[in-house]
């Protein structure tokens, strides 16, 4: 009787050991390194002495799997003999297999994965010191298990890419605000920053069509005149056509320089920074620093002005609109009833998809584009469309841009199944 209860104590001890790897298998596959890192930055041992184990995680991965089928195996076989001993050939190995496979399933997997699931970090570092014992006495396992992996990577060719995607960041950032660990805000500006270098000159320049610029033949009061309607600290300065244009006046320098008979525009212009469509805006940002330019001209590739950019056209990709005491505010989007907006043309077409929560791609830029693009014709007031959940009604042009949109949504509005080819 006394054997038996040993038999028995040992059983359970080889299922709390069963228990453990399986509970560090899950716990150091699914923690955190960047809290574990912090923890360590912090004079945390156990956080060190994790990083230091998940580094060779091959290693660690090996003695774990090892360590837990040793202990299976051993459990099934004492399960097996103490069974025998009670229930005889017959009928003994079948239960000992149905309750050996009971109790691990239930106590050595799910119970401990689930548990390790919910804190890994914290049983990691709780297991750590343990595992490391274990790694020791199966160092001589480990490295055959080495030379094998070494032999098999040599046989089978993988390509090993574990690049963090722009995706993949996007959805950490999108789990870590869902689970309260950053605010909305923040989790705007992280995506912005992600986003940021993914964006072209083309998609936030202001259109030619909407570019304040001066003849150089413009004169001392006609500078200042335009200055202060305009509100602008920067303008172009261009001769015969605004494709050819000279240089930028600044405020700053028109103000420091007499203004009498002989003023003349040239004298107090800078030189130009041309730039192409495709120039993506993280680059721009830099090129713009080097130069030391808040001002670019976007050119296509006939050497026409396509629009102009400016560095707080940049900075606005990355914190939102800036608006100082002088701007008027203009809102893109505003709501008009439950279900009916009135949005600019000059909005971004990405933020109009955004905003409505649709799944789109276009070959436009600017909702102006994107109507015309619908249409398939310069559009006139009153024109309509309907675009999946979208009715939208041209209610404002100028000549042959479209300035304003109603955008209606069909609250019923029941996605048709695709077509089987």
């Amino acid at each position: 009787m006394r054997g038996d209860t040993i038999s028995v104590l040992i059983m359970i001890a080889l299922v709390v050991m069963s228990a453990y790897f399986s509970a560090t298998e899950t716990a150091f596959s699914s923690l955190s390194r960047s809290r574990i890192k912090i923890l360590m930055e912090h004079g945390n041992r156990k956080a060190a002495l994790v990083h230091k184990l998940s580094e060779n995680y091959d290693k660690l991965l090996s003695t774990i799997l090892v360590g837990n089928n040793i202990v299976n195996i051993a459990l099934s076989s004492m399960a097996t003999v103490f069974f025998i001993q009670y229930l005889g050939n017959a009928s003994g190995p079948t239960i000992a297999t149905v309750v050996v496979t009971i109790v691990v399933l239930i106590f050595g997997e799910i119970t401990p994965k689930s548990l390790a699931k919910e804190t890994p970090e914290r049983f990691a570092m709780f297991s750590a010191p343990i595992l490391q014992v274990f790694l020791a006495i199966l160092t001589p396992i480990n490295y055959i298990f080495s030379l094998w992996r070494k032999f098999m990577s040599r046989v089978v060719k993988v390509k090993d890419d574990r690049r963090v995607t722009d995706e993949e960041l996007l959805t950490i950032v999108a789990e870590a605000e869902q689970e309260g660990g950053i605010d909305s805000e923040e989790s705007e500006l992280i995506r912005s920053a992600i986003e940021f270098n993914d964006q072209e000159a083309v998609d936030i320049l202001t259109p030619r069509v909407n570019v304040v610029a001066v003849e150089n033949t413009v004169s001392a009061e006609e500078l200042e005149t335009v200055f202060r309607e305009s509100g602008l600290t920067r303008l172009p300065v261009y001769e015969d056509s605004i494709d050819n244009v000279l240089g930028i006046v600044n405020l700053k320098d028109f103000y420091a320089c007499p203004r009498d008979a002989g003023f003349h525009v040239t004298d107090i212009m800078t030189e130009p920074v041309y730039i192409s469509e495709s120039m993506k805006i993280g680059a721009l940002l830099k090129f713009l620093q080097k130069t030391k330019a808040h001002f670019a001209i976007v050119a296509d590739e006939f050497g026409g002005m396509v629009g102009i950019i400016t560095m707080e056209d940049i900075l606005e990709e990355l914190v939102g609109e800036i608006w100082d005491e002088h701007d008027e505010v203009v809102e893109e989007f505003v709501k008009l009833d439950d279900n009916k907006y009135r949005v600019l043309c000059s909005a971004d077409l990405d933020k109009l998809f955004a905003f409505f929560s649709l799944d789109c791609e276009a070959d436009s830029v600017t909702v102006s584009g994107w109507v015309m693009e619908e249409l398939g014709r310069i559009p006139d007031e009153g024109d309509t469309f309907t675009y999946q959940n979208l009715t939208v009604e041209v209610t404002k042009t100028d000549h042959h841009r479209v300035l304003e949109i109603t955008v209606t949504v069909d609250p019923d509005y029941q996605a048709e199944p695709a077509q089987e080819e």
